[in-house]
């Protein structure tokens, strides 16, 4: 065990397979964001022995302490009554995780971890929270340039229960980092764990992070949120959701975990396809400052299907069958960039300063980028496809998969040149939406599509929008990091 253990986890979009991806049949492409979440886990003496204190220093009043027994079986995790606030996540995954570490890596271990007492600090990037109130404070406009200029991990000046996310899996993106941090920590799994896509390490994180997560929701989702925190982007296929039964029905977290949770545990029949965008395009996301009810949508829109089960089949069968094709066109373009990169750069730059319906219209254009050109353009085709079918079934579920405002804001910007396609990620609503744009290595003399975008953004006035600095991340997902290889971090979890 070392003195401090560092873990990250990123964050999300559903790109397509909204509602979808609750059933097993369908799955859904999750990419997941540069955007990450940190826990830091120290030894620290002021705690006392077999106490861990957590802290989330961005928020007010953001500290909870707990004491843990290792003298019942199972362990038994307790809040002091001195915490201002609970914490029912927090609690919940040192709670489960502490159970599962004793069963795998033994009391006597455990005790000597907790002997001089942890202290855990938790942190996520500055895209998971709306930076609104703080360009405003700081008098900046709402663009990608100034979003750089706030401070790594910039305190909210807010209670948890205050903050507004901006939808990028944050809960999910935090218990992945907290569980598996705490898996190292006390040496349940190696540390080199998380450096192979598919090791036992990383699927017993995800096992456990799915639990955890299901458990202080109170439900079993898709999972496709934890699966990218651990993962990274991906096409997923949800597990069965009766591997986690038993467990979901108890009150108290029970003893053993290991034969459920472990990744030899055939019942856990998830999928993970490797996924990653094609190269020289860029995710562009924005925060729109309205926010929608994610489970009550998806409540209502499950309500429409068990009641109108021939109508949902037919519609789900079309937007499934277009998901898929978008996921393959995305791959093929790839392909066509390993198979003639100088072809496929020329191509990307080309399309880069025209509108969508212009990618095909030139008689002259050189053969070897024509396979480039098409591709992009299928690649638009069925992204607004898939918009039509989304909305469509919001129409049918009397939910606000795509409102009217968001219409609006996405079919000016996907008219730009160099835009491919977009959408509203996940369960849809009033939240966010996603863009793919062209990012060629010189846009010369043209403007980049990225600007043309943030233009856009910046006169839209039916809703107020703000752009999000995450890219897609070539990192992967979970991951042990080193404090002083993040900016910021040692700064923002070192106790004053």
């Amino acid at each position: 065990m070392s003195p401090t253990t560092v873990v990250s986890s990123p964050g999300k979009v559903l790109v397509s397979g909204g509602y979808l991806v609750l059933d097993p049949k369908y799955s859904g492409t999750v990419v997941c964001t540069s955007s990450r979440f940190y826990t830091v886990i120290r030894e620290d003496s002021s705690c006392g022995p077999n106490t861990i204190r957590v802290r989330s220093p961005q928020f007010s009043d953001a500290t909870w302490e707990y004491s843990v027994s290792t003298a019942e079986t199972p362990v038994k995790v307790e809040e002091s009554p001195k915490n201002a606030s609970k914490n029912k996540f927090v609690y919940l995954a040192l709670q489960v995780t502490l159970v599962l570490v004793a069963e795998i890596s033994g009391i006597t271990s455990m005790n000597t971890t907790l002997s001089k007492g942890l202290d855990i600090a938790i942190v996520g990037d500055n895209d998971f929270y709306s930076q609104r109130e703080k360009l405003a404070s700081l008098r900046l406009p709402r663009t990608l340039d100034s979003l750089s200029q706030i401070v790594p991990f910039t305190p909210t000046g807010v209670p948890l229960y205050r903050v507004h996310k901006t939808g990028l899996g944050s809960s999910a993106a935090l218990i992945t980092s907290l569980v598996s941090c705490l898996l190292i920590h006390f040496s349940s799994i190696s540390t080199n764990s998380f450096s192979a896509s598919a090791s036992d390490g990383r699927l017993l994180a995800h096992n456990l992070a799915q639990y955890v997560h299901c458990y202080a929701q109170g439900k079993v989702g898709s999972g496709f949120d934890i699966a990218a925190a651990v993962f990274g982007s991906h096409i997923y296929t949800r597990f069965n959701p009766a591997v986690l039964n038993g467990l979901m029905s108890d009150k108290a977290v029970r003893s053993p975990l290991h034969p459920i949770l472990s990744p030899s545990n055939k019942a856990w029949d998830y999928a993970v396809k490797p996924f990653k965008l094609p190269p020289l395009t860029r995710l562009m996301l924005a925060d729109v400052d309205t926010g929608s009810d994610t489970p009550s949508l998806v409540g209502k829109v499950l309500k429409w299907r068990t009641e109108n089960s021939e109508q949902a089949f037919a519609l789900w069968t079309d937007i499934d069958t277009l998901n898929t094709r978008l996921a393959e066109t995305l791959v093929e373009l790839s392909k066509l960039y390993e198979k003639d990169r100088a072809s496929y750069t020329t191509a990307v730059k080309y399309i880069a300063s025209l509108q969508p319906i212009q990618w095909s219209a030139n008689p002259y254009q050189p053969e070897e980028e024509k396979p480039t050109i098409s591709k992009f353009f299928e690649s638009h085709q069925i992204s607004q496809a898939i918009r039509t079918k989304m909305k469509r079934m919001g129409e049918l579920s009397g939910v606000p998969i795509e409102p009217v405002e968001q219409t609006i804001l996405l079919d000016s910007c996907v008219s730009l040149a160099g835009v491919i396609g977009g959408g509203v990620p996940g369960a849809g609503g009033y939240d966010a939406i996603w863009l793919l744009v062209c990012d060629p290595v010189d846009s010369s003399p043209d403007i980049p599509p990225v600007q043309r975008v943030e233009q856009v953004w910046s006169e839209y006035s039916e809703l107020s929008v703000s752009p999000l600095s995450a890219k897609e991340s070539f990192s992967g997902g979970v991951r042990v990091e080193i404090m002083d290889g993040v900016i910021g971090l040692a700064e923002a979890t070192t106790l004053p």
